[in-house]
Order: C-alpha cells, then structure tokens, then sequence
C-alpha cells in the first residue's frame, strides 16, 4: 500500500477546487469539511457533486477523504437540546459523505460538563447508535487533548465508547491526532515511550480500527491538556516524534492528513515536504 499523506483543504470554491488545491500541494489524500465548522450548517449536495468529486478524485489519485464535523458536536452533553443537535449535524455529514462518495466522517467526542466520565461516555454510545450510517462511509471518534470534561484522551476511553455502542465493526473507527496524543499525556519522541503508545493502541483499540492520522506538531509540553497546533518538526514533538509516526510499520499505512497552521505564511506544501524528508 502506498504511503499516502494530504491536508485539509477548502471546499469554499467547489469540490473539483479542493482537489485542485490538494494537487497543487502533492497531497494523496485529503479532508474537508462538509459546512462551515463553527455552525450547525451542513451544506447540501447533489450526485452531480458526489461524480464530479469522484471523478476529480481518481484523476489526481486522492484517496481516501474525511469529512470532519463542526466543532459544536457534542454527544457526550447531557444537556438534551445540544444533545439532539449533535445528532442531527452528525447525521447530516454522514449524509453529505455518502452523496460525495467521502470514506470517513470523524468527530471529537465532546464533553460531559460535569455529569461525569461514566455517564459521558454512555451518552456518547448512545449516540452512535441512534446514528443512520450508511453503509460506505465509517464514522470515527478522534482521541482528544483531555482538556477539562473533554472524553477521548485516552485509548481506553475510545474503546469503551465503542464497545458500549451496537454499532457494526466495520461503520466505526478512530483518528489518531499526534497533537492530541502528546498534550494527552503520550510519548511520541522516545523510541520506548512510542511503543508503549502503539502497545496501547494495540490493546485497547486494535490497529484495524486506525483508519485516519492527523498530523499535528504541539505548541505545549506534553500533558499539556492543551490542543494548539504547530507546524511539523517545530512543536514539541519534534522531528524525531514524527520520524517515529511516519516510519512506524503498524503507522505508516494509515492515511494521514495535516491540520499545520496556515494563518502564518507557511502552508501544507511546506509541512508535507518535512514530512517526506522524515520518511526514511
């Protein structure tokens, strides 16, 4: 399987745009959003869409896509009315996915607000399995920073998120977030430190389960909690953590997307070619 590494990209100027602009930093793979992410607003989309995205895609060998959910989804609330919301927004993308012919929906997991971690992760099962996901696309929880009631920061947390859901194997998985993982504790720099989290995501997971990387550099110490991201080998993962992501044997099949800043004059192209120079 080839080695496949992309961006996140705009959808602002039409889907055959956002492959364009994958092309043009040499991405291999890709994510998008399916409306704007700081709304409940998911756009609708045609067939027309869903071939001409397709089309574009097989041309410039781009596979697979994600489809990442607003930032406002929240399953693991008990407030009731973001609760329905979350679902409704969730239910909407998996839609989206399905019409564009995108393989993997991912969301955070969200936060409990105080009815506690046992309770949040119900919730969150609960969730999934009122969900209608169609039968093409696989909808991913991300493992989080672990900020304040934030769930998801730790592998064990996603598994029982999993196991306490009905949901079919094969319509759920994970994305792992290199960011995510260090500000939550995880050692990606040391060698021994590094297989220990594989170890872990072996033990509590199973790699099969792994469909999607983001690659994130960290602004913050490790088990910082906090999820800034920073431009790869220039965080406190380094070089050498990403060197030991991308080299991995169990890693580097997966997909893997970048999520580097972009509002600081240095771009994907430029993050994609550290991570190139890194693969050995």
């Amino acid at each position: 399987m080839v080695f496949r590494v992309g961006a996140h990209v705009s959808i602002s100027g039409g889907m055959e745009k956002a492959v364009e602009l994958q092309e043009e930093i040499g991405g291999g793979c890709g994510q998008i959003f399916a409306g704007s992410p700081r709304t409940w607003s998911v756009s609708e989309y045609t067939d027309e869409d869903g071939e001409s995205f397709q089309e574009a895609r097989d041309r410039a060998d781009q596979n697979p896509y994600v489809i990442h959910s607003t930032y406002l989804v929240n399953l693991a609330t008990p407030k009731d009315d973001l609760f329905k919301k979350s679902l409704n927004c969730l239910q909407a993308e998996l839609d989206a996915a399905e019409k564009l012919g995108v393989e993997h929906v991912v969301f955070h997991p969200g936060a409990h607000t105080g009815s506690g971690v046992e309770n949040g992760i119900e919730r969150i099962a609960e969730g999934i399995n009122e969900l209608e996901i169609p039968d093409n696309v696989t909808l991913l929880l991300e493992n989080t920073a672990g900020k304040g009631t934030t769930l998801g920061k730790s592998m064990g947390q996603l598994r029982q998120m999993i196991e306490k859901s009905d949901t079919d194997d094969s319509k759920i998985g994970v994305c792992i977030d290199t960011c995510h993982a260090h500000a939550a504790g995880y050692e990606l720099r040391e060698e021994e430190g590094f297989e220990d989290f594989i170890q872990e995501i072996e033990e509590d997971l199973g790699l099969a389960r792994v469909k999607i990387l983001h690659l994130n550099d960290s602004k913050d110490e490790k088990g910082s909690e906090k999820d800034n991201h920073q431009h790869i080998g220039e965080g406190n993962i380094g070089e050498k953590g990403f060197e030991n992501v991308v080299n991995s044997e169990k890693l580097e099949k997966k997909p893997m997307v970048l999520e580097t800043p972009t509002s600081d004059g240095k771009g994907y192209e430029e993050n994609l070619e550290k991570i190139m120079e890194l693969r050995v």
